[in-house]
């Protein structure tokens, strides 16, 4: 099989644009580029910054600094930052500006020299103000999508977006994009326009002086959620999520080869190049640093309702799908994004009962040490398949002793009674505020359709299959969890 027809054969010599970078996939995708194809001929990173030295060093000290780059730091040796010098663009540029914000002579070379862009740039805060979601979510793939427009040598433009723009649906998933103006409530429409008119007057009319920012603040998140579940999704960041597939759809359907890839619940590095590295808490991580911290005692979930894949066969993917759907300009486009569910949840499930019990498993054998100096006891979370077992059981375990203990802390005027009813409550606040962000999730009961990413990965040459690996076939869950994924997050989260 010569080089060419294999996916590291197909970067060499490409300009590659990535936005998200600084992000967690973001970081994983720029890594493997340039590890598995050094000659790719340039990859662009636009990063918030003031100019173009600010960005310069954003880059180095969230992207290239980060431990996830010790191998190919390794593998260049003393020529490491002269590699990364010539090969990583570092722009002062953000999506929510037209251009990104770059101009003059550096936007002319970027334009000509992109051959691909890969959008991975998101807000992904459940409860985003509803005008800088649609900013960064929504404009931000209509101004990726006009600067396509201008690279007269672009191959391809690969969007990141999560699988949950499906809302709460069950059962069977399909790999399918959405129409225009498409709702997942019935007997109402989205007009994507009007939706961004209503974001911009309701700001303009909440808008106060500094001391009424907070109130400016809540009332636009308010707004989003309210237009969210109105429209059938469960937080603003699904549902602009959504948006933003339309916008990629609306813009370049026929112009540009278009494809957008739809990843769950993402986790820690399976296999390369760092196994169990991670940034951040994940969904389910926070569930898991509750459970170590013995902050987290019960939890809204389904135990046998699944979970989803590890961040690196997510960008195996992402560049599978990339090399698939690179067109030479001026070849056939599809009118609609060809769309990939980058889950595990059909071919090879994985149970919250299985971090469960493998989080006791490891915590048994890993105890953690408290301030005392001792280690700290393992104690079971009580865990409900359902919100109405799960509002009894908070009322009894939480709401009437908390009202109690108020009431003997007025009565008293003690400090006993009122430092307990703190303690109680800041348990109490912990636990809602997970589930009112997680809950949506871990009581979802679809399974996400994977046939066209199946498709992608029979089709690939059997070098590629096993390099950049994304069959959810080949993950033994009790293993990753175990041995890679819980110390992972002990160690890069938990520290």
């Amino acid at each position: 099989m010569e080089e060419t027809s294999r996916i590291p054969g197909y970067f060499k010599n490409k300009g590659i644009l990535i936005t998200g970078a600084t992000g967690f996939l973001g970081k994983i995708l720029v890594e493997k580029i340039l590890r598995v194809q050094p000659d790719v001929k340039r990859i662009y990173l636009p990063v918030r910054a003031p100019d173009a030295a600010s960005a310069k060093k954003r880059v180095e000290t969230e992207v290239i600094g980060k431990e996830l780059f010790g191998l190919l730091r390794e593998t260049h040796g003393k020529r490491f930052h002269s590699f990364i010098e010539e090969k990583v663009v570092p722009l002062a540029g953000d999506i929510i500006h037209e251009n990104l914000g770059v101009e003059g002579p550096q936007l002319r070379r970027m334009t000509r020299e992109l051959n691909v862009i890969v959008n991975g740039a998101a807000t992904t805060n459940f409860y985003e103000r509803y005008d800088v979601a649609l900013d960064v979510n929504v404009m931000g793939v209509k101004h990726i999508c006009q600067l396509a427009k201008q690279c007269p040598n672009l191959e391809v433009v690969l969007h990141v977006s999560t699988a949950y723009v499906v809302g709460e649906k069950q059962g069977m998933i399909l790999e399918r994009a959405f129409k225009q103006g498409e709702t997942l409530r019935m007997e109402t429409e989205l007009d994507m326009d009007a939706e961004l008119r209503v974001a911009r007057d309701y700001q303009q009319q909440v808008a106060g002086d500094d001391a009424e920012q907070k109130n400016e603040r809540k009332a636009m998140k308010e707004l989003g959620l309210a237009r969210a579940r109105e429209l059938g999704w469960p937080n603003t960041y699904v549902f602009t999520k959504a948006l933003g597939e339309m916008m990629l759809a609306r813009e370049l359907g026929g112009v540009v080869p278009a494809v957008i890839v739809r990843p769950s619940i993402i986790t820690s590095i399976h296999k390369e190049p760092l196994p169990g590295w991670m940034e951040g808490t994940r969904t389910i991580d926070a569930i898991l640093i509750g459970y170590a911290k013995q902050s987290l005692s019960c939890f809204l979930a389904d135990l046998q309702l699944t979970m989803d894949i590890p961040g690196d066969m997510v960008v195996n993917a992402m560049m599978a799908a990339t090399v698939a759907h690179a067109s030479a300009p001026g070849g056939h486009k599809e009118e609609s994004p060809t769309v990939y569910h980058a889950t595990s949840s059909l071919r090879n499930p994985a149970p919250y009962a299985v971090l469960y019990r493998t989080g006791i498993r490891y915590f048994c054998d890993h105890p953690r040490v408290g301030k005392d100096g001792r280690p700290v006891r393992t104690r079971k979370v009580h865990f409900f398949g359902t919100v109405a077992a799960f509002t009894a059981y908070m009322l009894l375990r939480y709401r009437l002793p908390l009202e109690l203990l108020r009431l003997l802390s007025l009565l008293s005027g003690g400090l006993l009674f009122s430092r307990l009813y703190a303690d109680l409550d800041r348990k109490y606040r912990f636990v809602m505020h997970l589930v009112d962000l997680y809950g949506p999730f871990a009581l979802f009961k679809g399974i996400f359709d994977d046939a066209n990413m199946e498709r992608l990965r029979m089709a690939m040459p059997v070098a590629d299959r096993l390099e950049f690996n994304f069959d959810p076939n080949t993950i033994d869950w009790d293993d990753y969890f175990y041995k890679i994924h819980i110390p992972g997050v002990m160690k890069y989260v938990l520290k």
